[in-house]
C-alpha cells in the first residue's frame, strides 16, 4: 500500500503520524511511504532521516493526498485536508467528530473511508490508541493547573504542595480513568490533596487500593460534584464517554461560585468539554476568565511535548497501520 504522512497544520500542533522509525517497519513490509517535508521537523527528525529508512519526501500536503492509498495524521483533518481527501481513500487519525459537524459532513462529503484512533476498542473494551495520549494528558493537566494557579496567570496564589506549615492545594478530578488516574498520579506526586470523583464503585476501588489513602474518592451525584469544586483549587475535566460528547457536569452557577482564582482544566474540550463555561483553546492562548475563574481548555494538549507523545502515540497505533496496510481496512477490521 502507498502510505502518506502529511505535515500537521493545526494551531500549535507538532506531531506526526509516523516517525522515521514507524516508517522502516512499513517500507520493511513491502509498503511504499510518502512524507511531506518538514513533516517531522516539530519532534526532531529532519527529511534526511525519513529519507534514509527509504520514504520518498514530498514537497506539498497536495502531493501526498493525490497519491496516497491511506493517509496516516494525528489531529483530525483541517477544512482545507478534508477536500484533499478523495473518494476510497483511507484516513487513519484522531477525529473526535462528536463536537464537530463540520468536520463530519466535510468527510462524508469527500467519500474517504475514515477510521478515528480514538474509538478502536480492544477486545477487553479499552481503547488502546487513546491511551497514550490521555497519559499524557492527564499529568500535563497538573503541570498546566500548577502554573495557572501562579498568581501572575491569574490563579489564587497557591504553590500545589504547600510548603510544612501551609495546607497543599486541593485538587478535584472529575473522571477516574486513564486521564483522571495519571492526574491524580501527578498531583499525590507534588503532594497536593486529591480527590476524584467518578460513577464507578469498581473503578473508585481501584484506585483506592492503587493510591491507598494518599487519595480521597467520592461517587459522583450532582451533590458531591458541588461541594467538591466549590472548596477546590484546581479542577481537572477528565470525563470520557466514547464517541459522544462529554456530560457538562459544572455548570454556569457553579462557576460563578467558585473562589477567585480557582483554576479549570478541561481535558474533554476534545469531546465538547465537561464544564458548560468550556470552549477549545489554543497553546497560543490558552487560558480565559469567566466570573474570575481560569479556564485551561487546550484541544491538544499533547502538541506541546510533541516528541513524548509522537513516540507513545506511534507505539500504540503502529501494529494498527501494519494491519491496515497489510490487509486493506475491511478484513483488519
Amino acid at each position: 500500500m502507498l502510505i502518506g504522512i502529511p505535515k500537521e497544520i493545526k494551531v500549535h500542533e507538532y506531531r506526526v503520524g509516523l516517525t522515521p522509525a514507524g516508517v522502516h517497519e512499513l517500507i520493511n513490509q513491502g509498503h511504499q511511504v510518502l512524507v511531506e517535508q518538514f513533516a517531522g521537523m516539530g519532534v526532531g527528525y529532519v527529511d534526511d532521516d525519513y529519507a534514509k529508512v527509504g520514504a520518498s519526501v514530498v514537497g506539498t500536503a497536495e502531493e501526498v493526498y493525490l497519491n496516497s492509498e491511506m493517509i496516516i495524521k494525528v489531529k483530525e483533518p483541517q477544512p482545507r485536508e478534508c477536500n484533499m481527501l478523495s473518494e476510497g481513500q483511507l484516513l487513519f487519525a484522531y477525529l473526535h467528530l462528536a463536537a464537530d459537524q463540520q468536520q463530519t459532513e466535510a468527510l462524508m462529503r469527500s467519500g474517504c473511508t475514515a477510521l478515528a484512533f480514538e474509538t478502536v476498542t480492544s477486545p477487553s473494551g479499552g481503547l488502546p490508541l487513546l491511551a497514550p495520549m490521555s497519559e499524557v494528558a492527564g499529568r500535563m493537566s497538573i503541570q498546566a493547573g500548577a502554573h495557572c494557579l501562579e498568581k501572575a496567570q491569574g490563579g489564587r496564589g497557591i504553590l500545589l504542595g504547600g510548603v510544612p506549615g501551609v495546607l497543599p492545594a486541593k485538587v478535584v478530578v472529575l473522571g477516574g480513568g486513564v486521564v483522571g488516574e495519571n492526574a491524580a498520579r501527578m498531583a499525590l506526586g507534588l503532594g497536593a490533596q486529591v480527590t476524584i470523583i467518578d460513577r464507578s464503585i469498581p473503578r473508585l476501588k481501584q484506585l483506592d487500593a492503587q493510591f491507598g489513602g494518599c487519595l480521597q474518592t467520592l461517587y459522583s451525584t450532582q451533590d458531591n460534584i458541588e461541594n467538591a469544586v466549590l472548596a477546590a483549587d484546581l479542577i481537572i475535566g477528565a470525563v470520557l464517554i466514547p464517541g459522544a460528547a462529554a456530560p457538562k457536569l459544572v455548570t454556569c452557577d457553579m462557576v460563578s461560585a467558585m473562589k477567585p482564582g480557582t483554576v479549570m482544566v478541561d481535558v474533554a474540550i476534545d469531546q465538547g468539554g465537561c464544564f458548560e463555561t468550556s470552549r477549545p483553546t489554543t497553546h497560543q492562548e490558552p487560558v480565559y476568565e469567566v466570573d474570575h475563574v481560569v479556564h485551561y481548555c487546550v484541544a491538544n494538549m499533547p502538541g506541546a511535548v510533541a516528541r513524548t507523545s509522537a513516540l507513545a502515540l506511534e507505539n500504540a497505533t503502529l501494529p494498527y497501520v501494519l494491519a491496515l496496510a497489510t490487509k486493506g481496512w475491511q478484513q483488519a477490521l
